[in-house]
């Protein structure tokens, strides 16, 4: 376009290999902002969630952990971010800090949120675990693109 400046888009680029397997493990993930939704303004909050979820689900692909355990990992990404958007609307703080921030508001070392609607301790329990395991990885020194 001859006269107008085009608006660049900085931020990762995914290859393709990477792109494909987290396709494969998660064939919604760009469904997941339309699901967590409660109003329209909530689908820009719930893909700047999704974008910074992707380093993290790239991550624990490159781990071969088990398909069940990847799976687990994956749903429990997604009560997150569905429980980010529904306490976004509970907290008009909460709904101004950017997404990195507002996910680390919600988890600990120890363990993410309670899960709503209450759920069995179990089931909680193993919540907790991958809340964990993305606050480490978000304190390590290999932290998302932001």
């Amino acid at each position: 376009m001859v006269g107008k400046s085009q608006e660049i888009r900085r931020g990762p680029i995914m290859p393709a290999a990477s792109a494909t397997a987290l396709a494969r493990y998660c064939p919604d993930l760009e469904q997941w902002p339309e699901r967590w939704r409660c109003d329209a303004h909530d689908i820009a909050s719930g893909q700047r969630i999704v974008e910074f979820f992707k380093p993290f689900l790239l991550h624990l692909l490159v781990q071969r952990l088990a398909a069940n355990t990847l799976y687990r990992h994956r749903d429990h990404l997604w009560l997150l971010g569905g429980e980010l958007i529904r306490r976004r609307h509970e907290d008009a703080a909460l709904e101004k800090r950017p997404v990195d921030k507002a996910i680390a508001d919600l988890i600990e070392e120890d363990g993410g949120p309670f899960i709503w609607p209450r759920t069995t301790e179990a089931r909680q329990d193993a919540f907790d675990v991958t809340c964990r395991k993305l606050s480490q990885f978000l304190n390590s020194a290999e932290k998302p693109v932001r």
